[in-house]
């Protein structure tokens, strides 16, 4: 049975794993579809999602960087959507318009919480980054009951927009980039940046780790390394990549498009045998 066309925008997005995983989760269920990458720069970014929905397509993931940039296009968005103010999903309405989802947060907190094994209540969390990845996981985190939220951003007004959005001072605030080396340890710390996209080093502090620490980047495969290096050299407890995340979002979207929720657990296993 024929399930439509779908694709995930990015920049570049050559290296994407969501066509594999789409694919693997309509065997499931014995669908076929048509699942495709999309690289569209910035400035054509807008066009080239109104052309494939005019073209009959049915639904798209997004990533980086247009996230913001498919939260404004939309017409209707999702709660988390809204409150992250980015989105990584967008689905064909019946009457043509479109609506965003925002599901990195959910998948990030279930990643870490169902196949990691690992209770987030009461841990001091500090995430780095605050651009559309970072609004995507900083109302999960709250949600799954870290005591504390702290946000850094080499751009300070940027943390600074993420935490008086989050409205909620006591648990979630900003601090200095300059200073993270004077903030003391954190239980949990989500690496939220584009650094190990670009090939940038972030150079972090060792003793931003603390005894129990879980370090975990929102990105996977190569980009990822450094920061996992860095954080078992540091003596983490946990290194974990983004992988299982983006399994999760990705399972998110089809069952919003599908109406059934594929098993995520054998598409996890398999890409993480090929890609280590």
């Amino acid at each position: 049975m024929s399930a439509g066309q779908f694709a995930v925008f990015g920049h570049p997005i050559s290296h994407s794993l969501s066509p594999q995983i789409h694919q693997a989760f309509a065997h499931q269920f014995g669908l076929e579809l048509e699942y495709r990458t999309i690289d569209a720069a910035p400035d054509a970014f807008n066009a080239a999602v109104h052309q494939f929905f005019a073209e009959g397509g049915r639904g798209a993931n997004v990533t980086l960087p247009h996230k913001a940039a498919a939260f404004a296009l939309a017409h209707e968005r999702s709660e988390a959507a809204s409150r992250a103010g980015s989105a990584n999903v967008l689905t064909a309405l019946p009457d043509g318009r479109l609506a965003a989802h925002n599901t990195d947060g959910d998948g990030m907190v279930r990643d870490i919480t169902e196949r990691h094994e690992v209770d987030l209540r009461g841990h001091t969390a500090l995430l780095l980054g605050a651009g559309g990845a970072a609004h995507g996981a900083a109302w999960a985190l709250l949600d799954a009951g870290v005591e504390t939220l702290t946000i850094v951003n080499r751009t300070p007004e940027t943390a600074d927009a993420l935490a008086d959005a989050i409205g909620d001072p006591a648990r979630a605030h900003t601090r200095y980039w300059e200073d993270l080396a004077d903030l003391g340890a954190f239980d949990l710390i989500v690496n939220a940046t584009s650094a190990g996209v670009l090939g940038a080093s972030l150079d972090l502090p060792f003793a931003i780790v603390g005894n129990r620490a879980l370090c975990y980047d929102l990105s996977y495969g190569e980009a990822a390394t450094g920061f996992l290096a860095w954080a078992r050299t540091a003596g983490a407890r946990y290194a974990f990549d983004g992988l299982g995340m983006l399994v999760e979002t990705a399972a998110d979207a089809f069952e919003l498009w599908h109406g059934q929720r594929p098993d995520t657990d054998p598409v996890y296993a398999q890409l993480r045998q090929q890609y280590g």
